[in-house]
């Protein structure tokens, strides 16, 4: 089960989930054969957890890591596979270390990452020149480069808060350039509140930043505030590096002017070298009767073949110790792979990190509300604050 349409989609990395099917179909014909089942990526989870409840669980599954993995994997859902990384050596050692990290609960592998990616800014070089802005690295610079942009008939900042997480990944990024690392882990365990001044800096900042937003930012989903910024109507996009192939795939020739850069520092705060990072992952049903079928498409998605193609077409971070020819490889994974290299630590996702998906959506909400004006900074953080003194923190 997938989170895009494989036959429609411009996605060069759902693309490629397609062509490995397809390769996949071919090579096994008259022995397995994958129909895949797809959705959109706002109604996965939905309909994924309405077949886990009617019994028709797919063979195999996408899923984020964090608390919805936690989630099939509390719940019977998710197969251990430990034993089988084990007995296959080969194939457990071609992927890259440490890449298994959160998709293991208590010493057991639950899924197999197809790729890796990691949270940045992308922005319009052209736009940038044009308006006489510098890549800014600190938030200061970030908005006087917004007003510069801005008065030069530019909108800034594309974005979607229709999409909650787009929004609440800014949010996190914010609430970790204030905090820095322990404010996460910290939260989690009750030792500061949410209420804190590090979580309301960022908050404020938040609303800061949002006045650049697109008009239509509040109904705008994932995929309409991404096509806004590569079809030319706004200068910066802050999004995962998967959005290179979405991207490459609708407008190829917006790669000539598609610059990277890190989400700035906020001054005073904690070390802005910290990236958002996150694979996407494959499981396999705990209920399926195909278990020999479910562990060779997984090896099909991440072989060479496969690999080579996250990265020299699709410009994702292959999760094996392959290589790959980075002439071929889109010009953004190039900037994505230098600043990673400069990298001090790595992050989730906020909403991905907190200790239940009842909780990411909280954060997520609580962001929104502040965002539309609906609640003031204070009251969003005390809704969040209250959901974990009642749900977490007990």
């Amino acid at each position: 089960m997938f989170w895009d349409d494989l036959d429609a989609s411009e996605d060069l990395i759902t693309i490629g989930y397609r062509e490995v099917i397809e390769r996949f179909n071919k090579d096994y014909e008259g022995q397995y054969k994958v129909t895949p089942i797809t959705t959109n990526l706002e109604e996965y989870i939905t309909k994924f957890n309405a077949m886990v409840g009617s019994n028709t669980t797919p063979d195999v599954f996408i899923m984020d890591p964090g608390p919805r993995l936690t989630d099939v994997v509390n719940n019977g859902v998710a197969k251990d596979i430990t034993s089988i990384l084990n007995n296959d050596k080969d194939w457990y050692n071609s992927f890259s270390a440490g890449i298994f990290e959160r998709l293991t609960y208590d010493g057991k592998i639950y899924a197999v990452p197809t790729n890796f990616a990691a949270a940045l800014v992308f922005y319009n070089t052209e736009m940038f020149a044009n308006a006489g802005v510098a890549v800014p690295t600190t938030f200061t610079e970030l908005i006087d480069a917004c007003q510069k942009l801005q008065n030069a008939g530019y909108t800034p900042i594309s974005c979607s808060a229709g999409t909650a997480w787009c929004l609440s990944m800014i949010a996190g990024y914010l609430c970790d350039r204030a905090g820095g690392p322990n404010n996460l882990t910290d939260v989690n365990a009750g030792k500061i509140a949410w209420t804190s001044e590090s979580f309301v800096t960022a908050a404020n900042k938040l609303v800061e930043l949002s006045k650049y937003f697109q008009s239509t930012a509040a109904g705008d989903s994932n995929d309409q505030a991404t096509a806004a910024f590569y079809n030319g109507e706004a200068a910066m996009l802050v999004q995962g590096s998967w959005a290179i192939g979405q991207i490459n795939g609708a407008n190829p020739d917006f790669e000539a002017k598609c610059g990277v850069f890190s989400f700035p520092a906020i001054e005073g705060g904690a070390d802005p070298n910290r990236m958002i990072v996150k694979t996407d992952n494959l499981c396999m049903s705990a209920t399926t009767k195909h278990e020999e079928a479910c562990i060779a498409l997984m090896k099909y998605f991440t072989d060479e073949t496969a690999q080579k193609y996250t990265a020299e077409v699709g410009g994702k971070i292959p999760v094996t110790n392959i290589t790959f020819d980075k002439a071929k490889a889109p010009a953004q994974l190039t900037y994505v792979m230098d600043i990673l290299s400069k990298a001090t630590g790595t992050l989730g996702f906020y909403n991905e990190s907190l200790p239940s998906t009842e909780a990411g959506a909280t954060f997520d909400d609580a962001m929104v509300d502040i965002f539309l004006g609906a609640c003031t900074v204070e009251q969003g953080l005390q809704k969040v604050q209250d959901f974990f003194t009642q749900n977490i923190w007990k």
